[in-house]
């Protein structure tokens, strides 16, 4: 026999896998994903308790006059105003989803298909800016349209993102003119 052969011979295979212990390893694997998941929601709803004290969100009125500027595109979430990971969760505006944002005389209408619409009263916008990130997003600077909005007592940043970026500036202008000739308003009485 040539040495070739003779190895060839000698050698055998590899033990076949053992089930049972892989079956134990996925077990164990699919457990601890589970585990992780339900901590990450109870997390959130803790989050939310901790943020009852919020109130409602406000909702469009009637007749909310004449749609100054409209957009489309994605609500990225809320924070505390100047802490951009201090997401809040309660009242759903924790919730990703798509956007149709609408400002009028009356304020800021924001319609979200699949989550909780809200309405900001022209009263309380405080500012909007062009900024890099909120909670849970971040982008290329000036990538998300900020605006800065109070209630309760509360000043909350919500983050926004237009299928047409080029729109961001034009809703940064608009909604800070609204502002300022409130503000002035609100002094020449």
């Amino acid at each position: 026999m040539t040495p070739f052969i003779q190895l060839a011979a000698e050698q055998k295979s590899a033990d076949v896998t053992d089930w049972a212990a892989r079956l134990g390893w996925v077990a164990g694997l699919l457990l601890f994903i589970a585990l992780v998941y339900w901590l990450m929601r109870q997390g959130w709803k803790w989050r939310g308790s901790l943020q009852s004290g919020l109130p409602e969100l406000p909702t469009a009125p009637e007749a909310p006059g004449e749609a100054k500027l409209e957009l489309r595109g994605r609500y990225h979430g809320s924070t505390t105003a100047g802490q951009w990971l201090d997401r809040i969760v309660a009242h759903g505006l924790g919730v990703r989803s798509r956007v149709e944002l609408t400002l009028t005389d009356a304020g800021l209408d924001v319609v979200r298909p699949g989550a909780s619409d809200f309405f900001v009263p022209r009263e309380a916008l405080r500012e909007a800016r062009l900024d890099k990130g909120i909670a849970g997003k971040v982008l290329a600077e000036g990538g998300l349209l900020i605006v800065t909005w109070a209630h309760g007592g509360t000043l909350i940043d919500s983050g926004f993102r237009s299928d047409h970026a080029a729109e961001h500036s034009t809703w940064v202008e608009a909604i800070n003119s609204t502002q300022n000739s409130h503000t002035t308003e609100g002094t020449a009485r």
